[in-house]
């Protein structure tokens, strides 16, 4: 059978075909965009206090009083302990007056009593929050505070765990069924479960829905991401990848504080969450299936009905037969074996390239999400921070698309990922004296970890093989999922040292830095189609490996009695 591309390349790279692909594809990366870090609103902490019934019949002076002052920092109202309201009661009928010290001033209407000497107690009465930036959170409404606090990084964590179960099931069900399928399997998750938690009546009820929109989240993206890589070749692919497709993506994270700060109801929010994915269900009819794939499982008749489908929409002619295989004498309806999660640990050479990309994905997620999160606590306005965090991807994108043109992936990998890092452990030098300086820092350090991470992308897809690439990938993204799970927990380190969230940021983008080290270049080499490619092929022998790679015996992978053995030649 022939390469693949080379059965293709009479479409072209920019026929009407490939732009209305790459224009859809970009599109049906929206809602999972949109949705990615809904929590930060969603479980939004607004400033609160004790709430003072009405009927307390407390003096203004003693319900400003009642509240006691914590003193770390610069001095605010507590959030979780207020005096004991029947005390504060009776010396307020009684008529004395609130002293923060010792001095008494007898110059007063009645004597002072001393509030650090009264007993404080919890918020028997619930509490009130600030309205200032939320009219109501998913915190607010069921009183995700104080003694529950530790409900809400449980929540943020259940979201991350379905996006790590969503990528588990999404990868095998898309290799096996087709990438289309899931893609928009994970729209429609997506769409149901954002309208669906708008009505949870509780905080149990709410995490399970979480849990399950989270699921569709990143399940989606993934197969947006290897859609595209499969159907689109050449500069298209790497535009696609590379530059537009994590472009949209962010634009519709940079949607969200806007809509956000005009919806400041989570419920309403919610719903309003779920319009992208709704949107983006009839574009079912327009958007094709991989015919890479279809050629990998052995469907090529599917394959070639497909092509030339195109190739009348490109107003091009196409070859009589396109597929040699498809009119060899073999039947093409053998059944093709089905690969799962295991086949990525079945051989030495996908064993290995497959565990160090779980290693680095997870890495890498740490120190994304952590950046994210830590970035968000710079500033006070929530919306603001929000939209910053997501504008600085935008250059960085533009760097991956120009570095994966012309650069080997791995050295581009690790040479931005280490300009991250040493970006974040230069903040220790500048501590609180120089803030702005310690800012452009941490932006650097950001945009580092975000090319390298843009390039992991890319650098994982080339490495899979088609058989199991949306497995592989999924898998990958599991793993990071595992790591942005752990993020929400990673600024609870600050309070042992200032620096300290940096400083791991920085020593896991190093640790992927080395594992890096370990894997095969790919750059300007052709994507492998099956498993067996990857010992076959010369650019998987490892680098420190001192005898060659297997070479063939005379029996060609053209021999091989499986229909998805055919190379694809299109370098990046």
């Amino acid at each position: 059978m022939q390469d693949y591309e080379e059965s293709v390349s009479f479409l072209g790279t920019w026929g009407p075909f490939q732009r209305k692909v790459f224009f859809l594809l970009c599109l049906t990366s929206i809602p999972c965009g949109y949705n990615i870090l809904s929590v930060i609103f969603l479980l939004g902490i607004p400033p609160h206090h004790c709430h003072i019934p009405a009927h307390s019949n407390l003096s203004q002076e003693w319900i400003h009083a009642s509240i006691p002052l914590q003193e770390a920092g610069q001095p605010e109202r507590s959030s979780c302990s207020r005096y004991e309201l029947d005390v504060v009661k009776n010396l307020s009928a009684m008529g004395a007056r609130p002293s923060l010290d010792q001095i008494q001033n007898l110059s007063g209407s009645g004597p002072e009593v001393l509030l650090s000497s009264l007993k404080q107690e919890g918020c028997k009465d619930g509490w009130v929050y600030s309205t200032e930036y939320y009219q109501s959170t998913v915190v607010t409404e069921f009183n995700l505070v104080c003694r529950d606090q530790w409900k809400q990084p449980l929540t943020s964590l259940a979201y991350f765990l379905g996006g790590l179960c969503g990528c588990f099931f999404s990868g095998q069900i898309s290799d096996r069924f087709g990438r289309k399928p899931v893609l928009f399997g994970a729209i429609i998750i997506l769409s149901i479960f954002s309208s669906a938690v708008a009505f949870a009546p509780s905080w149990p009820v709410f995490t399970v829905l979480f849990f399950m929109l989270g699921m569709g989240q990143i399940a989606c993206f993934i197969v947006v991401f290897v859609l595209g890589s499969e159907i689109l070749t050449g500069s298209a692919r790497v535009l696609f990848s590379s530059l537009c497709l994590p472009f949209v993506y962010v634009i519709a994270m940079m949607l969200l504080p806007g809509t956000a700060y005009l919806v400041r109801n989570w419920r309403q929010l919610s719903l309003i969450m779920a319009v992208p994915g709704l949107a983006c269900i009839p574009l079912w009819w327009l958007v094709p299936e991989s015919p890479r794939w279809l050629v990998s499982r052995g469907r090529l008749r599917e394959a070639e009905l497909l092509l030339r489908s195109a190739a009348l929409e490109n107003q091009v002619e196409p070859p009589p037969i396109i597929f040699l295989s498809a009119n060899a004498e073999k039947p093409t309806s053998q059944k093709v074996e089905s690969l799962s999660f295991l086949d990525l640990l079945r051989t030495t050479n996908i064993r290995y390239i497959t565990l160090i990309l779980w290693l680095i994905w997870f890495s890498t997620s740490v120190s994304y999400f952590g950046l994210s999160f830590n970035m968000s606590s710079l500033y006070g306005n929530p919306f603001l921070n929000y939209f910053l965090v997501s504008a600085v991807e935008l250059p960085a994108y533009i760097t991956i698309w120009l570095v994966a043109r012309s650069l080997p992936r791995r050295l581009s990998f690790m040479t931005f990922t280490l300009l991250g890092v040493v970006a974040l452990l230069l903040l220790q030098a500048t501590l609180n004296s120089h803030p702005a300086f310690t800012l452009s820092l941490v932006l650097l350090g950001k945009f580092g970890i975000l090319v390298g991470n843009g390039m992991l992308y890319i650098y994982t897809g080339e490495l899979s093989p088609t058989v199991i690439r949306n497995t592989a990938m999924s898998s990958c993204a599991m793993f990071s999922r595992v790591g942005s799970s752990l993020s929400p927990y990673l600024l609870q380190l600050a309070v042992f040292y200032q620096f300290l969230p940096w400083i791991v940021v920085a020593g896991l983008s190093l640790l992927s830095v080395l594992f890096c080290i370990f894997l095969p270049e790919t750059f300007r080499q052709p994507l492998p189609d099956t498993i067996q490619q990857i010992a076959l092929t010369q650019r998987f022998s490892w680098p420190w490996a001192s005898t060659p790679p297997p070479k063939d015996d005379g029996k060609s992978a053209k021999e091989q009695p499986t229909a998805p053995e055919i190379i694809c030649t299109t370098c990046l």
